[in-house]
C-alpha cells in the first residue's frame, strides 16, 4: 500500500461535458480558478486542458494555456502544473468518404501538440502512449508520432506522464524507455473505464501495474462512478490517484460536484485508509521535477 499519495485534479478536460454541468470550467480564468480551488482543497497536481471560451469546445490556443499558467503561478496557493499534450488526435471518419475525417475530427502533429509545453515549460505534461477506440471515435497516436513527441518532451526537460488506456500502451511506454526517450524514473497514469480501453476494475489495474518497470512511479483513475473506488484501489496497490471534472461530474448520485469537492472526497478516502496526500513541494521532490521558479530539479523524497 502507498501511504504518501500524489493526488492529481484534472479540472476540465476536452469532452462534451459543459452541457451536462454548468460548473465545468471553460474560460482560462475559470480553469485557473479551478486549479487554485483544487490546490486549496489539497491536490498535489492540476492537470489542464483549455477550451474555446465562446463554445466550450476543444481548443489548442497557446494564449489560453499561457493565461491559465500565469494566473495559477501568480496565486498564493502552490500546485504542480501538468499540461495536456494529448489533444489533436480525434478521428471520426466522414460518413460519405471514410478516408477523410468528418465533423468533430481534430488532428495535430506531434510538434503542434507539444507547442504549449515547449513555450510554457510546466513541471509535467501528458504523453498518451497509443491509439484507441475512444467511445465512438478513434484516438490516433501512431508509434512514430509518439517517438517524435517523446523526443520533443525530453529536449524541453519536462517530465512526461505516460498515459496508458490499454495494456499495449504500457508495453509501448516501456519501449520508449528502452530506447532512451524517457529520462529518470518514468511516471505512468493508468486510465481506466474509457470505452473501449482498459476496464475500471481491480483485475485490470493489477495487471497493468504488474507490467510496469520496476523503477516506475504510477497513478490511476477511473471515470464516472468508478472514480472514487479507483482512488482507493490505486492507493492499496501502491500507486497514486487522480480525480476531477474531466473524468467525473458527480459527487454522489445525481449531485453535481466541484473540483474542490472531488479532491476533498478523495483526500478523505486516502486519510481513512491510513495515508496522506503529498504537498506540491513533496511531489516535486519525489518525482524530481524542475521547479517552476528556479528551473532547478528538485531532489529528495517524501
Amino acid at each position: 500500500m502507498n501511504h504518501n499519495v500524489i493526488l492529481t485534479c484534472a479540472v476540465t478536460g476536452a469532452g462534451d461535458t459543459t452541457a451536462k454541468h454548468p460548473g465545468v470550467p471553460v474560460t482560462p480564468k475559470q480553469i485557473a480558478e479551478a486549479c487554485i480551488e483544487a490546490a486549496k482543497a489539497g491536490a498535489s497536481v492540476a492537470h489542464i486542458h483549455v477550451r474555446d471560451p465562446e463554445t466550450g469546445g476543444i481548443s489548442h490556443d497557446l494564449a489560453h494555456f499561457r493565461e491559465v499558467m500565469e494566473r495559477v503561478r501568480e496565486a498564493d496557493t502552490d500546485i504542480v502544473m501538468n499540461i495536456t499534450a494529448g489533444g489533436g488526435g480525434d478521428w471520426i471518419p466522414d460518413a460519405n468518404d471514410p478516408t477523410r475525417g468528418g465533423p468533430g475530427s481534430d488532428i495535430q502533429t506531434p510538434a503542434e501538440r507539444h507547442a504549449p509545453v515547449a513555450e510554457l515549460l510546466p513541471e509535467l505534461c501528458t504523453l498518451d502512449c497509443g491509439s484507441l477506440n475512444f467511445g465512438d471515435m478513434v484516438y490516433i497516436n501512431p508509434a512514430d508520432w509518439l517517438r517524435e513527441h517523446a523526443r520533443l518532451v525530453q529536449a524541453a526537460g519536462v517530465k512526461p506522464e505516460l498515459e496508458c488506456f490499454d495494456l499495449g500502451h504500457v508495453w509501448f511506454a516501456r519501449q520508449l524507455q528502452e530506447e532512451g526517450l524517457i529520462d529518470g524514473d518514468p511516471l505512468y497514469q493508468l486510465c481506466l473505464g474509457i470505452p473501449w480501453g482498459a476496464e475500471a476494475d481491480t483485475e485490470t489495474m493489477t495487471t497493468m501495474r504488474n507490467k510496469l518497470p520496476v523503477n516506475a512511479n504510477w497513478a490511476a483513475f477511473g471515470i464516472g462512478r468508478h472514480q472514487m473506488p479507483m482512488v482507493a484501489q490505486a492507493m492499496l496497490l501502491g500507486g497514486h490517484a487522480r480525480v476531477g471534472l474531466e473524468d467525473n461530474l458527480y459527487l454522489d448520485k445525481g449531485v453535481l460536484a466541484s473540483n474542490g469537492q472531488l479532491v476533498e472526497k478523495a483526500a478523505s478516502i486516502i486519510n481513512h485508509l491510513g495515508g496522506r496526500v503529498m504537498t506540491p513541494a513533496e511531489t516535486r521532490a519525489h518525482l524530481k521535477l524542475r521547479h517552476p521558479a528556479t528551473g532547478q530539479t528538485m531532489e529528495g523524497d517524501a
